[in-house]
């Protein structure tokens, strides 16, 4: 449908209420939100065998602005009403500020000029919130995927004995298998239900595509560590992230926004004044680039079998299809994993993670080019940066040199390599790197520092 005739027809989206109780030990959350003049949504969450609920309030309102994005893009409205609850002119800001950067790809992928004006206004009664003030255990929460960069943060922490629990977010079979596989015996686990009627609009032609998941996770994730406990949370996103995949109105489109250092400074702030005083919100693997998680997660092989970062593996085209639930061997996720593994993981088990040699297969052409080509748009998926890409694919020239080349890598010598001037320098300085701009404490630092050190190349 146009962009226009929806805004036109529905000109307010309105976040009604939420409510939440304790049924059998899990805080059921609801959401009541409206697009005028006729659509109702009720989305769920379910957060299991709870340990408190007093103070939470102001969280779980929290929980619906964030949960609301994936509503409001069905339509656009020009509105966004805010009857729930409260929020200051400061917080507003914040709020606009987080839409029109975290849903960057969005509206790039739909054409949409967010720049007009009037495109967005958020209206709510004005009020200043205060944050909890609480002491919590000094232990950490680790928010869990299928990926290498959550398993390798696990890991470490599980081989030096830090104090951890998993926390995660509709978990599949494999994570958990990855759950058990760490040792973490009371997982905090959290269903999250959408609207039918979402998807059945979807269908009809309303708007769809990419929001900020990991802005999701962030406001979700704070809200667990008050129910059961936890001082510190640490993500998994990395340095990569940092870097946009193209430009759009003159703006800068990435599709990891929301796990941007900047987007981490900006919501440490936010969650400090309005949310909890005292949490530790911080990603772990900040200071290292992809390439440099590879090659430490290249030293847990138990783990080979287990992880899948593919997303390909697990769209369902808004309830169209199901799941393959592996490695689909043909996006741009695969190959910039395959990518960053090869030169550290033996030949024989990469192909037995992945099914195939990645790097045989002439249809991966145009994608390899897009990862490492500077005048190319970077695939809109969590890759790494076009250095890492590039330095990635020389490192694995040069694990193959002295024999026979795959397509790709034959491709990258002849047409890419020819053109480049000291890569070996360039691929140490990185592999050895450490960003200054992170959060993390002081004794997690040294930990991530000493688990580098015995990676270093």
């Amino acid at each position: 449908m146009n962009i226009n005739s929806l805004r036109k027809k529905h000109p307010q989206f309105v976040y009604k209420e939420y409510r939440y109780k304790v049924s059998d030990k899990d805080l059921i959350v609801s959401f009541v939100f409206e697009i005028s003049p006729s659509i109702r949504f009720t989305p769920k969450v379910t957060i299991k065998n709870i340990k408190r609920k007093n103070g939470i309030d102001n969280l779980v309102f929290h929980l619906g602005l964030i949960e609301m994005l994936s509503y409001w893009k069905a339509t656009c409205s020009p509105e966004i009403v805010i009857e729930a609850g409260s929020l200051s002119k400061e917080q507003v800001k914040w709020w606009h500020d987080l839409i029109i950067k975290g849903m960057g790809q969005f509206f790039y992928e739909n054409k949409i000029n967010f720049k007009q004006p009037d495109f967005l206004k958020i209206s709510c009664p004005q009020a200043k919130t205060v944050p909890l003030k609480l002491v919590l255990r000094k232990r950490t929460l680790i928010p869990v995927g299928d990926g290498k960069d959550s398993l390798t943060t696990l890991e470490i922490f599980r081989k030096h004995k830090k104090p951890f629990n998993c926390f995660c977010l509709s978990p599949t079979a494999i994570t958990k298998k990855i759950i058990k596989k760490v040792g973490s015996k009371t997982p905090i686990i959290v269903s999250r239900k959408i609207d039918k009627k979402l998807l059945a609009l979807n269908q009809a032609g309303y708007l769809n595509g990419h929001t900020p998941f990991s802005a999701y996770l962030a406001f979700l994730s704070v809200l667990c560590a008050v129910i059961f406990d936890y001082k510190h949370i640490a993500f998994s996103n990395e340095r990569s992230a940092n870097e946009g995949n193209t430009e759009y109105l003159g703006e800068t489109i990435n599709h990891q926004y929301s796990k941007t250092f900047s987007f981490e400074k900006k919501f440490r702030s936010y969650s400090r004044k309005h949310l909890v005083n005292n949490i530790e919100y911080f990603s772990f693997l900040r200071p290292l680039y992809e390439i440099q998680i590879a090659n430490i997660f290249a030293g847990f092989p138990q783990y080979f079998s287990l992880f899948l970062s593919c997303n390909e593996a697990r769209k369902t085209d808004s309830g169209r299809k199901k799941t393959i639930n592996k490695w689909c061997g043909n996006c741009s996720k695969c190959l910039f994993v395959f990518a960053i593994l090869y030169p550290f993981v033996p030949q024989k088990e990469i192909i037995n993670i992945f099914g195939k040699n990645l790097f045989t297969d002439k249809k991966l052409l145009p994608i390899m080019r897009e990862l490492i080509e500077a005048d190319k748009v970077k695939p809109l998926e969590c890759v790494g940066t076009k250095k890492e890409s590039l330095l990635a694919f020389h490192l694995s020239w040069k694990k193959q040199k002295e024999k026979e080349l795959p397509f790709l890598l034959d491709y990258f010598a002849k047409n890419i390599l020819t053109k480049q001037h000291n890569l070996d320098k360039q691929t140490k300085i990185m592999l050895n790197s450490w960003n200054k701009q992170n959060n993390l404490p002081l004794e997690f630092i040294k930990l991530l520092k000493l688990t580098k050190k015995l990676n270093q190349v």
